[in-house]
């Protein structure tokens, strides 16, 4: 069984990253995306609430699961007996911060491999950082989120 982690905070989980994981699903056999606790970052939105949201968008797909860690991502992938990492490239400059990740990694762990996925065009300008903006100063989200974590951020507004 081919499987693979999506690292990632998915502070909130974008249309862009959606891409990814379908795109991902029809190159592995399952597909653990890892919400990566850092803690020199402050999310905006729960742990609990970004898992909710994700379990919700693929409850009806056995092969996606979603859970959360510290600590190392290579360690993690042991865990999960996972031999791939998952990442999206919208631009250059995330290919060149992300090579230097997949370097590191391949270095203290070999035998588990980097595969980067370009973002369709549409999803390209799409980040995290830029909808939280947009959340905080009350701007519309929804050109930017799936339909879970709309109805999850509203529910939080009430």
């Amino acid at each position: 069984m081919r499987t693979c982690l999506f690292p990632g905070t998915f502070d909130p989980i974008t249309l862009g990253h959606t891409d990814i994981i379908h795109r991902g699903l029809e190159l592995f056999d399952r597909l653990v995306i890892g919400i990566g606790v850092n803690s020199s970052k402050t999310p905006m939105f729960a742990l609990e609430e970004r898992m909710s949201w994700i379990r919700e968008m693929y409850k009806d797909d056995p092969r996606v699961e979603v859970a959360s860690y510290s600590g190392l991502t290579v360690d993690f992938c042991r865990q999960l007996n996972a031999r791939f990492i998952l990442r999206g490239i919208r631009y250059v400059s995330d290919f060149e911060y992300e090579k230097a990740i997949a370097d590191v990694n391949r270095t203290v762990a070999p035998e588990i491999e980097t595969i980067f996925l370009t973002t369709v065009p549409q999803y390209s300008s799409i980040a995290s950082t830029l909808v939280r903006d947009i959340y905080k100063y009350g701007g519309d989200v929804t050109p930017f989120l799936p339909q879970a974590v709309l109805e999850g951020i509203k529910r939080l507004k009430q």
